[in-house]
């Protein structure tokens, strides 16, 4: 379906969304085909076909030094932004929210843990690629930027998981 939609110049990702949208969903017990197909691909989509697909639409070309490009004005703008400006916001925000009565943090949910999952929230792929190719038209700054969101990224998911694992309490599997 992919190859013959892409070739009629719709993109092969609206075609996944319309092949989404095929499956029957029934009542959404785990009898229904999309529970058994969400279940199926679940770890091949997971930990092989995402990555994949994430690196192969990088296209990041390593060239020059890396020091450099990490001191460059975007650069910081973008490194910053992953790494302090979604953690900070997310915790603003919802410290906001919980002040003004809109929710309320669970009793053994310390502040500490809202940062880290705003760290996680640094993992600005897919997203901040797109933006940065819209936002530039050198293509040694997109590539630049894009190598930059992958190391933004990864220290934010690093930091966020961190600091998850030291202020979360183990929880029992009962599986």
């Amino acid at each position: 379906m992919w190859y013959f939609m892409l070739n009629s110049g719709v993109h092969a990702t609206i075609t996944g969304v319309m092949l989404a949208f095929a499956i029957p969903f029934g009542d959404g017990d785990n009898k229904s085909t999309s529970y058994i197909l969400q279940h199926f691909l679940h770890k091949p989509v997971a930990f092989f076909i995402l990555p994949v697909f994430a690196m192969a639409n990088t296209a990041i070309f390593l060239s020059g030094d890396i020091s450099q490009i990490i001191t460059e004005n975007y650069s910081l703008g973008i490194g910053l932004g992953l790494m302090l400006g979604k953690p900070i916001g997310i915790l603003l925000l919802t410290y906001l929210a919980v002040g003004l009565g809109f929710c309320k943090l669970p009793n053994d949910l310390q502040w500490k843990s809202i940062f880290g999952v705003g760290l996680l929230g640094g993992i600005g792929f897919t997203m901040s690629i797109f933006v940065t190719i819209l936002a530039f038209d050198n293509e040694a700054i997109i590539n630049n930027s894009k190598l930059v969101i992958l190391m933004s990224s990864m220290v934010a998911g690093l930091l966020g998981f961190v600091t998850l694992r030291l202020t979360l309490k183990p929880t029992v599997d009962l599986e």
